[in-house]
């Protein structure tokens, strides 16, 4: 589990083909890795990966064939930047939201534009994640917590501070670029108890 509180940005160093899935090196800037082992998670642009090696300058994990399809990891190169998180602790101040690092999908930005001294942005989920999005209710993009300003239909409004553009790789959005979107935790949980007895029935 992760905050979607961003600790650092890193650079995509590699990214290796491994029988249709793929391995990942990820530098990880000014990211400690000094409590860092084989096996923890880190939120990589919101994906929560599992270190597999720590070549010293950051660390490698593989990433599914599923992974790749849900985010816009198989759009990567080396040089892209990324926002790192490392997993949470029981010591952790929670000064986001509750973010799994499952991402459930990406979606587009529409639109960018200044407001004062902060940006603000429209972006485009697809239609199937709409109704878990509400007007100042909690999201992940990217892996960052941020609060939904404006919702409609799809469409959803942020409104973003200097620090939070000089911290995570949102100061590099523009039209088109395509995010990593997780829906809030708790939304999901509460549409599948709604649905009581008939949620063991197959669709």
């Amino acid at each position: 589990m992760f905050t979607g509180i961003i600790e650092a940005i890193g650079t995509v160093k590699a990214l290796e083909p491994r029988e249709g899935d793929l391995r990942l090196y990820i530098q990880t800037g000014k990211l400690d890795l000094s409590d860092v082992q084989i096996g923890d998670s880190i939120s990589t642009n919101g994906c929560c990966l599992t270190v597999v090696e720590l070549p010293g300058d950051g660390y490698i994990a593989d990433v599914s064939v599923e992974t790749l399809r849900l985010t816009s990891i198989r759009d990567w190169q080396p040089g892209t930047l990324v926002n790192l998180e490392k997993s949470l602790t029981p010591a952790t101040r929670m000064g986001g939201h509750m973010v799994s690092g499952h991402v459930d999908d990406t979606a587009e930005v529409l639109s960018r534009e200044s407001s004062a001294r902060a940006e603000v942005f429209w972006i485009k989920a697809p239609d199937r994640l709409a109704r878990y999005i509400a007007q100042k209710g909690s999201i992940a993009v990217d892996g960052i917590s941020l609060t939904v300003n404006e919702v409609k239909g799809a469409d959803f409004c942020l409104t973003i501070v200097p620090h939070t553009l000089q911290e995570t790789v949102m100061s590099e959005y523009r039209q088109g670029t395509r995010v990593n979107l997780e829906v809030d935790l708790f939304a999901r949980y509460l549409e599948r108890l709604q649905q009581g007895d008939a949620a063991a029935k197959p669709d």
